[in-house]
């Protein structure tokens, strides 16, 4: 009754209008809190001193940001609490401490005065008291009441005799004031709940406050019960183990440290390695014996014998070398490649003859998606062996090959050795891929430290910087790839034999997608055959539209991209059979990427028809020169490589010194500007075999002649006029071919290449061999010249009208054909070149 008739008595309190503010920082007054306050501003104390002078009672606003020390109205929320001081006592530092009792919600209509403290006009916010206590409002006391209990339980600090409070409280606004003051919430979310006048909606946010906080306390009770079960069972292992350790002592057995040792002298034993390195291991297993367990060098040696035992230093694979098998593996795996193959069986034969044989190191060169590294995989699967590889890539660092002195924190061995581990034999197939990727800077030059690993002269012995102890490497057949040869450091190139891998064709890239490509992606994909057929039209769509490269890696993803579209229609249950032809190709694919160079309709003057190899394969190309007047200056477009640039300035120049035989005027050099344009001007160019294409453009545009457009040229010219060889004639022929272009001009001394070439490259070509540039001028600058008759396979080497002509490829039989082909006996006054050529060659028969 005392409670009651006390809280009516504050109920009746009659709370003026203006009261003076005090600013709190971090926490929010509720009604019937009592709480005390330390209070350290001018200010504030000011308004306090004020406050106890006249009615004991003050605003109690809070701060919305407890940073701002000196607060402006601004800076309070407007709703706050009425206190009335209890006590006030100053202490010694100049602060402060009152205990102050909340009576009643205020909101400030405005502030009437800010100096020295501030002060308020204010109104009083009365509580909405429910009509009657419904059944709703009951249960929701009681589940607050019994939230509070659970989150006690929990481990949440409330005192008892707040708790008591709590039980004995009816009242939903007064139930929510007390749990909100007791919980320690954030400001604004306790600022929140001061603002709400409604006691049941007040109460319900305080329950779902509750549903959240008992939710972190089950969750940071159960983190805490795993942490104390874990340490309970880390106390309770050494206390077994201590107990284990004085029983082994009373009953003289080894201990835990002894066992250790006992493991690494049989694991030493059963690794069989050489003398040397058992004597290293067994040095270092007597150190490990005499320190302490615990120390940092024992666990460097532990990790150190660790890797000396795991070593494969005995273990190897038997190879299974069976030829046909290897051949038979090498062709299920790969199509064409016939030299590298055969290099690869010669190998194998030698290995099967002489079993233990210093290799050498194969370096398959190539440009990306001709099957490198897949050739690594073959040859292993076909010896039998465990197959490892390692991208040299950008690879600076000579630790990475030889590892790391065991001086350093955090030590290992090279990867080298790391991979002779992984392999779990000493003779694995090791493929070092990208070795003209590597580089170098402060840290050594890891080229150098491969010059051991790849020489069989000193491999046997390779001494890692970690191992310290040499490891046989002899017995390892290594294989390295890369795309270019040239970026190889010399001292590495000569360790190694290069086997070139060309890119492949369109008739090879046709056969690779039909048994290789297709039947991959098409069970990758979920999808048979029945379902999707590719005519063969489509895939050389694909090949010649929508691909640009050596390999086949983009071929493969353009059929990924066709089998993906396939699959989404079979899956929405749309069509169930699909038949892709060159026609349908692009409602999958889209419209093409790539379109071929346009053919030329007629000789012109100033245009020649010049071949290139690309990183996708040949291509043909138009040099274009044109003269206008000028003072002789030469301009070069097309986005021309420094080689290029090169070629033109020693074309022109052999035009010059040539100029009396062309019949060109002298002063045509002086008064004649020239440009040389290559189209396609945003693609990069370069090469050194674009030389005769632009001397024979340049000629022709100065001396007015046309080129003849069914020939296409490939080869550098010399200031004297000497044509060099060139590479890339397998590509270069067949980018003649698709633009059906039969006669090619290619220098003299690729002849030997040309045996080199698949039949039906050279089927229905006529190649003539040149070796100078005067000679390419005469067949290029001619009109209406056959040099040789349409055949399936001619090759007519041509050194100029005074010199002997050969018809290689061509019968007897052929050669009274090319006589009758001339139209003219030899001897007449009107004989033709041609006429001369084969008299020549007549007479000069057997010496040929």
């Amino acid at each position: 009754m005392a409670e009651a008739n006390k809280n009516n008595d504050k109920e009746h309190i009659e709370i003026p209008d203006t009261l003076p503010v005090l600013p709190a920082r971090d926490i929010v007054v509720f009604p019937y809190m009592i709480l005390p306050l330390f209070v350290g501003r001018d200010v504030s104390i000011k308004a306090i001193d004020h406050s106890l002078n006249t009615n004991r009672m003050i605003l109690l606003l809070t701060q919305k940001d407890l940073n701002v020390e000196s607060p402006s109205p601004d800076d309070l929320y407007s709703i706050g609490t009425v206190c009335i001081i209890m006590r006030m006592l100053k202490l010694p530092d100049g602060r402060v401490k009152i205990l102050a009792q909340g009576l009643s919600k205020a909101k400030v209509v405005n502030f009437s005065q800010q100096e020295p403290f501030f002060m308020a006009n204010i109104e009083k916010i009365s509580e909405e008291k429910p009509i009657e206590i419904t059944l709703e409002t009951e249960a929701l006391i009681r589940n607050v009441k019994e939230q509070m209990d659970k989150a006690v339980s929990l481990g949440r600090t409330i005192l008892p005799d707040v708790m008591v409070v709590i039980e004995n409280i009816d009242d939903p606004g007064r139930l929510a004031d007390l749990i909100a003051s007791n919980l320690g919430l954030k400001t604004e979310q306790a600022q929140e709940i001061l603002e709400m006048t409604d006691p049941i909606a007040r109460l319900k946010k305080i329950s779902e406050i509750l549903t959240r906080e008992i939710q972190l306390l089950t969750i940071q009770q159960k983190i805490q019960t795993e942490a104390r079960g874990e340490i309970d069972k880390t106390q309770r292992e050494y206390f077994l183990r201590e107990q284990l350790k004085a029983i082994q002592r009373e009953l003289g057995d080894i201990d835990e440290r002894g066992e250790e040792i006992r493991e690494f002298r049989k694991k030493i034993e059963d690794a069989k390695m050489p003398e040397k390195v058992q004597k290293e291991a067994e040095k270092q297993l007597k150190r490990l014996e005499k320190m302490h367990p615990d120390s940092a060098e024992a666990g460097t040696i532990r990790t150190y014998l660790e890797w000396l035992t795991e070593l494969p230093w005995s273990k190897s694979t038997k190879d299974q070398i069976d030829i046909k098998l290897a051949e038979k593996v090498l062709n299920e795996d790969h199509y064409d490649l016939e030299k590298v193959k055969e290099r690869i069986l010669e190998y194998l034969s030698v290995r099967k003859l002489k079993e233990k044989m210093k290799g050498p190191i194969l370096c398959f060169i190539g440009p990306p998606g001709v099957g490198k590294t897949s050739l690594g995989r073959s040859i292993a699967r076909s010896l039998g062996r465990e197959f490892v590889r390692m991208s040299l890539g950008g690879v600076r660092d000579e630790a990475e090959i030889r590892g790391h002195r065991r001086t350093y924190v955090g030590a290992l061995p090279g990867r080298i050795i790391q991979g002779i581990k992984q392999a779990g034999t000493n003779n694995p197939v090791f493929m070092l891929d990208e070795i003209d990727k590597i580089g170098m800077d402060f840290r050594g030059d890891p080229s150098s430290a491969l010059l051991e690993v790849l020489d069989p002269e000193q491999n046997n012995s390779f001494m890692d910087h970690y191992l310290s102890v040499p490891f046989d490497l002899s017995n390892v057949m290594f294989i390295t790839t890369g795309n270019l040869a040239d970026t190889i450091p010399g001292p590495l190139r000569d360790r190694m034999e290069i086997l070139y891998l060309s890119g492949y064709t369109e008739e090879e890239k046709l056969e690779i997608a039909k048994k290789y490509l297709i039947p991959k992606q098409l069970d990758e994909h979920g999808i048979t055959s029945k379902i999707l057929k590719l005519s063969d039209s489509a895939i050389k769509q694909i090949i010649s539209h929508y691909t640009r490269e050596a390999g086949v890696r983009n071929l493969e993803r353009e059929i990924a991209n066709l089998c993906r579209k396939v699959a989404k229609q079979v899956a929405e249950g749309k069509v169930r059979k699909f038949n892709i032809t060159a026609d349908n190709i692009q409602k999958y694919l889209g419209v093409p990427k790539y379109l071929p160079e346009e053919e030329m309709k007629k000789d012109e003057v100033g245009v020649s028809t010049g071949l290139a190899w690309t990183e996708s394969g040949g291509d043909v190309i138009y040099v274009e020169a044109t003269t206008m007047k000028g003072k002789g200056s030469l301009t070069l477009t097309g986005q021309l490589g420094d080689v290029m640039k090169e070629s033109a300035q020693a074309a022109l120049s052999y035009v010059r010194s040539r100029a009396k035989q062309l019949n060109i005027s002298e002063d045509a050099f002086s008064k004649v500007d020239l440009h040389i344009h290559v189209p396609a001007g945003a693609i990069p160019k370069d090469g050194p075999s674009a030389g005769i294409t632009m001397a024979t453009a340049i000629a022709s545009a100065l001396t007015g002649k046309p080129v003849r457009k069914d020939v296409a040229m490939t080869g550098e010219v010399t200031l004297r006029g000497r044509v060099l060889p060139i590479g890339g004639l397998k590509e270069k022929t067949l980018a003649a071919k698709r633009m059906g272009i039969k006669t090619v001009i290619i220098p003299h001394r690729n002849k030997k290449d040309l045996e080199d070439l698949p039949k039906y490259v050279k089927e229905g070509m006529n190649f003539i061999l040149v070796e100078t540039m005067d000679d390419v001028l005469e067949i290029a600058l001619s009109k209406n010249k056959k040099v040789t008759e349409k055949r399936k396979t001619a090759v007519v080497t041509t050194g100029g009208p005074q010199k002997i002509v050969e018809a290689i490829a061509a019968s007897p039989a052929n050669n009274k054909r090319l006589i009758k082909k001339t139209g003219k006996k030899s001897g007449t006054k009107n004989e033709t070149p041609s006429n001369r050529r084969i008299r020549s060659f007549k007479r000069n028969k057997k010496k040929v």
